[in-house]
């Protein structure tokens, strides 16, 4: 159908994509309401607002001079890799948005590669070239680079450059502002040089790629018409990625229009449909016609590489702070993220309250642990673990290639750190002031790893990591030795305990807060676990003291965000996490069985 597009948007978290997404539907001759005012229309969700990535794929519509075009947003980070590899389905071409100051970047690498094995046409669009530093023949020269890396086709090679500052709603054939006036290009672009869906002959047939939940109409399920097409009220097979084919009924169908699904009475094939009625439809599923049903072949998606356990809260203060506290509401949302999350796994761990769960990488797991807080589940989590495979008698552990950019002054740490956690050294620059590293190393060696950097870096370093694959397992790896300010008994901590207790390390907490027996409050300075009283008050006596200057000499705490905490526990501590806290416990409270056991 010449009248339709279907793109996907590729770029490294912090590029521009969802500005420039923003431009596009604010120049289009769609009706966008009260979104026209804001900004980030595509980064709806609020983590995404506060985090500045994309985690979510989305579907938005624009129409440009009759032609619907609908824009697929793709998550730019490797650990949501599960969203890409299914919306991608969705997209006959991609636009492929790089800065143009750092050109293409690891994560742009991996969703590129799936695009081009996917057969897309690329359109490329050097954003940001009104940047101070920017050096857009650099950044064309390195796509170029990697476009013959992954062995693109010589069609895919001959692909358009555009030239854009998605700030500024501009984009043009050159890089110079002034040639610039609006994203117009962007959209002759896309009309002229993304083919229009393929439409095969015969009875309907759609993919499911994604579901969402609406209170009217029950679960939605949301892909594309790649044969015939679909019909409001239409008799329709569904047909299971696993199991038997179950008659239907289409209730509602939708399309998109702007940010928002439009009822429809008729979705042709090519377009992208939501479809309500089908109540226990899933991701991969296929949606076919009643007298001839033939099924698309399934979405193909990695397997996970991290596994954590997810329990009930056990801690003290479990229930005090979370609505929903139990094993069965911690498994029916576990099962119910399945439902959206293609990249998950979950399974039934040791005992009764507690679920082994499986993603593609710390982050992927710390996004959903953050989204059940907020909703207000409490519950907790152990250390990532990697995932290991067996192949006969060889052990494989998933690997990652991870690219390093410090200053100069830095690289000798970043070598030595590295090899500890037996990261191999492939490549070397120093440009400017700066070194680029790029290594081969286990996850199992970047596990606690990010903070670390960070600290050692003073902020100043840039760590990318993206997932290789799965190699022979390496030798053990020593992760970095800490040993942790454990609370003695219960109570509130006083300022003129903690005061004393930070001399022995780095506090986590503040005074005047409660805290129970085997709780962590910070980090000692040696490897060794220490229990120290952090709610011991000041014996009362005739002599007056000013109390001002006992809380004026007290070091502020280091708050640890999620991620740090998943970082930071050691095989024998857990993160407590509710709606109001995130706490670091030891899974033994009780002092005197923890040396009993031998982890005191």
């Amino acid at each position: 159908m010449n009248t339709i597009r279907n793109i996907a948007i590729i770029a490294h978290v912090d590029h521009g994509k969802s500005t420039l997404v923003d431009a596009l539907l604010k120049q289009s001759e769609t009706n966008l309401g009260k979104l026209a005012q804001t900004d980030l229309i595509m980064d709806s969700n609020e983590l995404e607002r506060e985090r500045g990535i994309t985690i979510f794929s989305k579907n938005a519509a624009v129409v440009y001079r009759g032609t619907k075009i609908n824009i697929i947003d793709t998550p730019g980070h490797a650990d949501f890799g599960g969203e890409v590899e299914r919306v991608l389905n969705l997209a006959d071409g991609s636009l492929l948005l790089v800065d143009a100051q750092e050109g293409p970047m690891p994560q742009t690498r991996f969703v590129l590669k799936k695009a081009l094995q996917a057969g897309h046409k690329i359109i490329l669009v050097v954003n940001k070239v009104d940047k101070a530093n920017a050096r857009p023949n650099y950044a064309l020269e390195k796509v170029l680079e990697l476009f013959m890396e992954f062995g693109a086709t010589n069609e895919q090679l001959n692909f358009p450059i555009l030239y854009a500052a998605g700030k500024l709603g501009l984009a043009g054939t050159m890089p110079e502002l002034a040639s610039m006036k609006n994203a117009v290009p962007l959209f002759d672009a896309i009309i002229k040089h993304i083919p229009p869906p393929a439409i095969a002959e015969g009875p309907l047939q759609l993919r499911v790629v994604s579901t969402v939940y609406d209170n009217y109409v029950g679960k939605i399920a949301i892909g594309r018409v790649y044969r015939g097409a679909i019909t409001a009220n239409q008799a329709v097979m569904h047909l299971p990625a696993e199991g038997s084919p179950v008659r239907g009924k289409v209730t509602a169908l939708m399309t998109f229009g702007g940010l928002a699904r439009v009822p429809a009475d008729k979705v042709a094939a090519g377009d992208i449909a939501a479809v309500a009625g089908i109540a226990d439809v899933n991701i991969g599923d296929t949606i076919a016609d009643v007298e001839n049903p033939e099924a698309l072949t399934p979405i193909a998606i990695e397997k996970p590489t991290v596994k954590m356990v997810f329990s009930v809260n056990s801690s003290p203060f479990a229930g005090q702070e979370g609505q929903y506290c139990t094993s069965r509401n911690l498994r029916e949302r576990l099962y119910q993220e399945l439902d959206h999350d293609v990249a998950l796994q979950v399974a039934d761990g040791g005992s009764a309250d507690e679920f082994v769960v499986s993603g593609r990488g710390e982050l992927h797991l710390a996004i959903l642990i953050e989204k059940m807080r907020r909703e207000g589940y409490e519950l907790q989590v152990s250390r990532p673990e990697v995932i290991f495979r067996h192949e006969g008698d060889l052990v494989l552990e998933p690997t990652e290639d991870v690219w390093i950019d410090v200053p100069e002054a830095y690289s000798g740490m970043v070598v030595q750190k590295m090899s500890l956690r037996r990261g191999e050294l492939k490549n070397m620059s120093v440009e400017n002031g700066l070194a680029s590293f790029h290594f081969f190393i286990p996850t199992r060696g970047l596990i606690g790893f990010r903070n670390e950097f960070i600290i050692e870096t003073k902020g100043l370093g840039i760590i990318n990591s993206l997932f290789a694959g799965y190699f022979p397992k390496a030798e053990a790896i020593e992760a970095s030795p800490h040993g942790s300010l454990v609370v003695h008994e219960p109570g509130t901590s006083t300022a003129y305990a903690l005061l004393r207790t930070q001399e022995r390390g780095v506090l986590f907490i503040g005074p005047s807060e409660r805290v129970y027996e085997g709780q962590v409050v910070g980090q000692n300075a040696k490897a060794e676990d220490i229990v120290a009283n952090v709610c011991k008050a000041k014996q009362l006596s005739n002599f007056r003291s000013n109390a001002d200057t006992v809380t004026s000499d007290l070091t502020p705490p280091n708050r640890l965000t999620l991620e740090e905490a998943l970082e930071y526990i050691g095989d024998d501590e857990l993160v407590e996490v509710t709606p109001q806290s995130i706490r670091l416990r030891k899974r033994i409270l009780k002092n005197e069985l923890r040396k009993k056991s031998g982890r005191a």
